[in-house]
């Protein structure tokens, strides 16, 4: 199955890419499926039904909102950020909303927003069934969709391992496993970030693939300045303040810091991680990276490396990404990204890994070195619970990123002072992460039924506003 590392590498809006980018991706797609089939004029209402882990932490994650932007037309990489929460109001008090193709309907956010906490559908917990009506409350059209992921959208027609389509154009290097990456390689001479170039180019010419790889760049770099800015409350009702802003002025004055700390570099990486997944918290612009909850990782690594390296030119960064997309096609592939169905190392532990192999490769890494880095990073995340305190992305979400983005460069330094032998091969890991997903009970995964969500029922104000 051929995938781009431009699907899994998105700029998009927060909280999360599977309930917050994946419904408003459905919702766009109904919208206009009304219109393709001429029955916009017709409709009177539509309803949204969520059900399994989009229901149980979906208010949290800003999936209503989402899904109204999506019916009006809205897409995630263009909606402007500042101006949602007016909007999502105005339909809120008028009962109005508008569609993509500007017919208006009538729309109670309290009635035709429904929550299924206790049922799932068939195929994926993130699991989503819009309705239109006409006046007389007859079904115009319905259609299923499911949110798989890193803002993957799929509807009802798939089934089994459909979740990826296989796209007709062959690529020059195909794999499914990193047992047959590292073998093109060997077989070409080619670093893991050539070869991911040279199957990016039957899509898109090599100027259009480095204008895209920096533009995902800048985004992520303008997420980590912001974040560094902003100070605030966090919304959703833990009342968490951001702390990225104060940090960064702690560091940038070494108030209370040795200047000789040999750690103070991962301080930086730190707050970099948090930077952006506060942003992504608030709603923010960032990079689906594979996923929003774990969207700080990648971009505080190659910020790490774009800061503290010698001799770095912008290629580093392509190669970066090229490198970390060609692992996450591996996880995407063969297990999942998806917190709803493996739990958090569908996630952070994707993302880590990710990292830590792609910031091996720069350094100079062989193929073989970069895939021990990326199995290190994830056999150290498998069993990751994804226990959201109030279905938020907010604790223990933005922490675990920062804690992976250190775990990240531990793991490409490990692998950087060995051959690239190791015992655990990167296939195994991932093989491994599947199965115990599937093993995982459903309260640890993004449902805020199990873990800290259940276990900080009242958060002392001690801790969250730290």
């Amino acid at each position: 199955m051929a995938i781009s590392v431009f699907d899994l590498f998105k700029i998009g809006i927060g909280p999360s890419s599977s309930h917050t980018v994946g419904p408003m991706k459905a919702a766009a797609i109904f919208s206009n499926s009304l219109y393709e089939n001429n029955l916009s004029a017709a409709c009177y209402r539509i309803t949204i039904e969520m059900y399994g882990s989009l229901a149980a932490t979906g208010a949290g994650h800003g999936t209503p909102k989402a899904i109204i932007l999506g019916l009006q037309g809205e897409a995630p990489e263009t909606v402007d950020v500042d101006s949602i929460e007016q909007r999502v109001n105005e339909v809120r008090e008028s009962g109005l909303l508008t569609l993509a193709d500007d017919v208006t309907i009538n729309f109670s956010y309290r009635d035709d927003l429904i929550m299924h906490r206790d049922e799932v559908l068939p195929f994926h917990p993130n699991g989503m069934r819009f309705t239109a009506f006409d006046k007389n409350n007859e079904a115009l059209h319905h259609r299923i969709f499911f949110s798989v992921g890193g803002g993957f959208v799929i509807d009802e027609s798939a089934s089994g391992d459909q979740i990826l389509v296989e796209n007709p154009i062959a690529q020059p290097w195909p794999f499914t496993s990193a047992k047959e990456l590292l073998a093109m390689c060997r077989k070409s001479g080619r670093s893991i970030s050539s070869l991911m170039l040279e199957n990016e180019r039957v899509w898109r010419s090599e100027h259009e693939i480095n204008h895209l790889l920096d533009t995902l760049w800048k985004t992520m770099n303008e997420c980590i300045d912001k974040g560094c800015r902003s100070e605030g409350i966090m919304p959703g009702g833990l009342k968490v303040k951001r702390r990225a802003a104060h940090l960064y002025r702690k560091l940038k004055n070494r108030s209370g810091l040795s200047r000789d700390d040999a750690l103070l570099t991962l301080d930086w990486v730190t707050l970099y991680a948090l930077a952006v997944n506060e942003e992504n918290a608030m709603g923010g612009r960032v990079v689906t990276a594979p996923t929003n909850g774990a969207a700080g990782i990648i971009p505080a690594v190659l910020r790490y490396y774009m800061t503290y390296a010698d001799g770095v030119e912008p290629d580093d960064v392509r190669r970066f990404l090229l490198t970390a997309g060609a692992i996450g096609i591996l996880y995407k592939t063969n297990a999942s990204i998806s917190g709803a169905e493996v739990g958090c190392q569908g996630e952070v532990g994707s993302a880590c890994s990710m990292a830590a192999g792609a910031l091996a490769e720069v350094l100079g890494a062989t193929p073989e070195q970069v895939e021990n880095a990326a199995e290190i990073a994830m056999e150290h995340n498998l069993g990751l619970t994804c226990d959201p305190i109030g279905g938020l992305v907010q604790v223990p979400c933005i922490e675990r990123n920062a804690m992976a983005a250190i775990k990240a460069i531990s793991a490409a330094r490990m692998a950087l002072r060995g051959n690239g032998e190791h015992y655990v091969s990167l296939d195994q890991v991932i093989a491994t992460m599947r199965e115990t997903g599937r093993d995982m009970k459903d309260s640890y995964k993004e449902t805020a039924r199990g873990g800290l969500a259940v276990h900080v029922l009242e958060v002392p104000v001690s801790i969250v506003d730290c």
